[in-house]
């Protein structure tokens, strides 16, 4: 992790713990925090009471964190759908993923995948979303934000096998077997948190997402409010949020309540996602990301 100068001292010191690498990702999602989820959760307290994730798409910090009492949530219906089946029935979430498989090869590439996006778009669903996070391009899950219709194609790598997929259930199954998931806006999820408690967000980003993962409807003033609320009521929230584009020579300007954040970390997210997949072909060199990892105690 790449952090400011200006807060070194603050946390190479008590505070600051040592989260191992987990690298098995079950999901593709755009953001994904997977590479970099230990770096942020070692800015995380250590005395935690119950860990709330209000955005979790890929849940790669959860994960990650391995909490004994989580609340992951998310608005994105199939995407919950997902997350639950993992808790409930893991069995099960290998069988979505094994007959998807199938019927991808058995029609060839693309028409397979392009077959099980349009029964997605037809009646959005977990089995196929699944599936299709795994095999479209870059991982980039995107929506059209005039339906919601998914539109990202078919990926030119060959998806893994549904026997290292049930492997990755597994053990994701174990890391999140202290969790519960539901299918929640992200204020009535936060709202649930106590003193004592820690909040992480990973909301979709202004700058750079607002035809992925349906995220249109996102509202950062509302978010900011929340965690106001949060932080009055004793409970702890740390906040991913857009930092530099461009290898820095971008700052992503938003409007962050003054005094609300006690400290600020720069994390080095790498290339962009998103622009490797605008760009194919394109060196990326000039588009490295910086994130900001706000946090409130």
């Amino acid at each position: 992790m790449r952090v400011k100068e200006d807060t070194l001292d603050m946390f190479y010191g008590t505070e600051f713990q040592y989260v191992p690498p987990f690298r098995t990702q079950l999901l593709k999602w755009i953001g994904n925090k997977q590479r970099f989820a230990h770096e942020i959760a070692s800015y995380f307290p250590t005395d935690v009471k119950t860990y709330y994730e209000p955005f979790l798409g890929s849940g790669a910090v959860l994960a990650t964190m391995q909490p004994l009492s989580a609340l992951g949530s998310d608005a994105f219906g199939p995407l919950i759908e997902i997350w639950e089946t993992l808790r409930d029935n893991p069995d099960e979430l290998v069988r979505w993923y094994t007959e998807r498989y199938k019927e991808y090869f058995e029609m060839g590439k693309p028409e397979g995948y392009e077959r099980i996006k349009a029964r997605y778009n037809a009646a959005p669903n977990g089995a196929d979303l699944l599936f299709l996070c795994r095999s479209c391009y870059g991982g980039v899950v995107r929506f059209r934000k005039t339906d919601g219709y998914m539109s990202t194609p078919c990926g030119v790598h060959t998806p893994i096998t549904p026997g290292s997929f049930a492997q990755r259930v597994q053990v994701w199954r174990r890391r999140t077997a202290g969790a519960s998931f539901a299918r929640l806006d992200f204020s009535e999820a936060m709202q649930r948190a106590e003193s004592g408690d820690l909040v992480y967000c990973d909301p979709p980003y202004t700058h750079s997402q607002t035809i992925l993962y349906q995220g249109q409807g996102f509202e950062l003033d509302r978010l900011m409010r929340e965690i106001m609320s949060c932080k009055e009521r004793g409970v702890r929230v740390a906040l991913s949020i857009d930092g530099q584009k461009k290898s820095g020579t971008v700052k992503c300007n938003l409007d962050i309540p003054s005094g609300l954040f006690e400290r600020e970390v720069l994390v080095d997210c790498g290339r962009s996602m998103l622009r490797r997949f605008q760009r194919e072909g394109e060196t990326l060199e000039d588009d490295v990301v910086h994130d900001r990892l706000l946090l409130t105690y």
